[in-house]
């Protein structure tokens, strides 16, 4: 029986919003040190390729180290790693912020930080997805999803803003703030508890450590999502460009870029709350295809455009698509994995995610160099298209698919 008897009841169980609030904290603080990273190194050496350097300096890692990662979330106290990962990205912002102060000359040493950043992002990921069935009762869940996403997209709307506008005073100003809401974030966490099937006492091995793979390989419907948003978002990232294209196509400064940042952002938020109230529960397929056609389309027309404001709403548009594409991939993964192996499921969902975000990034600044620009976005987005048809073909299971399998119950 669920807990909650409206849309935000679910606010109503205590570990559920203190987990809430700290997740909005530090999601908060990465979006206003994204804006300053981005614009600090542009301005540092007006090479877009560097923009994509900072998304590889931190792929890097966190590809290296995910499914370990994977395991520990299934061997650990979800609760703490989370602490401790908060505790590892403000030593980062530290690290920014004592660079900044002292005279930041070269791009390397944001690099370097941003491979710790990655590491740390290694391990919060999967424990991040891992986690939240452990916080609600399995009825609430889709809402509570819903709700995590909403609010993490309030602080993707509000960060990228916030961030550009207090970089207008600098960027240490940024990275304090920073540091500011990451040890706000770990107080949050820490007083959070959890309900959580710790994995049996088999050793740790390599068998163990590739569950999570042969556990996807084995759910078609798994596979499909999880790709599906891996080159549909590798192929049209263009939020990684937006310094380039603040500064070089709309003529924008640092307040401008918080706003593009910030677009995406809102659609995602208004699609979110949507789904607060009216979650997916039929036609979960065709949906899910609808969102990454929308993220494509809306990439073309912000590639193609040279009007801040035409730009502001094909973001927006792109964020609409990808919440409704993260939504429905989320749920899949989460009702189709035992609570046991959940950690190493979701680490293969990460390495997913971070080869979308993170390589993406690389891969829309190598195609920069190779096409120019306003090239680089357009095709990018016409492949997403292209992509959306060929796991409609691909994957007939997942084009199909109306409804969701049951979440597994959370133990009490």
């Amino acid at each position: 029986m669920s807990s909650s008897s409206s849309a935000w009841g679910v606010l109503r169980q205590r570990n559920f919003t203190l987990y809430l609030v700290s997740r909005w904290l530090s999601a908060l603080a990465v979006q206003m040190q994204g804006v300053a990273v981005g614009w600090q190194v542009y301005a540092l050496t007006g090479n877009a390729l560097d923009l994509g350097l900072i998304g590889l300096a931190q792929f890097a890692p966190f590809v290296l180290l995910v499914l370990i990662a994977g395991q520990v979330a299934d061997r650990a106290d979800r609760r703490r790693i989370l602490f401790l990962c908060y505790a590892a990205q403000c030593v980062c912002a530290l690290l920014l912020l004592h660079f900044t102060l002292n005279g930041l000359t070269e791009a390397w040493p944001v690099f370097a930080v941003m491979s710790i950043y990655g590491s740390a992002r290694a391990f919060m990921m999967p424990t991040n997805q891992a986690i939240l069935p452990n916080l609600v009762d399995s009825a609430d869940f889709p809402r509570a999803m819903a709700i995590a996403s909403t609010g993490f997209q309030v602080a993707v709307i509000t960060g990228p803003a916030l961030g550009g506008l207090l970089y207008l005073a600098g960027p240490h100003i940024v990275y304090f703030v920073v540091s500011l809401a990451l040890t706000l974030s770990m107080v949050m966490i820490g007083l959070a508890r959890t309900s959580q099937r710790v994995a049996g006492k088999e050793p740790a091995s390599l068998r163990t450590l590739l569950e999570g793979l042969r556990f996807v390989r084995s759910r078609p419907v798994v596979l499909g999502a999880i790709s599906l948003d891996l080159f549909a978002v590798l192929f049209g990232g263009a939020t990684a460009l937006l310094p380039a294209y603040a500064s070089d196509i709309l003529h924008v400064g640092p307040d401008g870029l918080g706003l593009l940042r910030t677009a995406p952002g809102v659609g995602a938020a208004m699609t979110a709350l949507l789904l607060t109230f009216f979650p997916i529960t039929r036609r979960v397929g065709h949906r899910m295809f609808a969102g990454v056609v929308l993220f494509g389309t809306a990439t073309i027309v912000f590639g193609m455009s040279e009007l801040f404001y035409l730009s502001l709403a094909a973001l927006f548009l792109l964020g609409a698509g990808d919440m409704v594409s993260v939504y429905i991939r989320q749920m899949l993964v989460q009702s189709e994995t035992p609570d046991a192996i959940r950690g190493r499921v979701s680490a293969v969902n990460s390495v997913f995610i971070g080869a979308s975000n993170e390589l993406g990034e690389f891969e829309s600044g190598m195609a920069v160099v190779l096409f120019g620009l306003k090239p680089a976005v357009v095709l990018g987005g016409v492949a997403t298209l292209l992509v959306a048809l060929l796991w409609m073909r691909g994957f007939p299971e997942l084009r199909t698919m109306d409804r969701f399998p049951e979440l597994e119950r959370r133990p009490s």
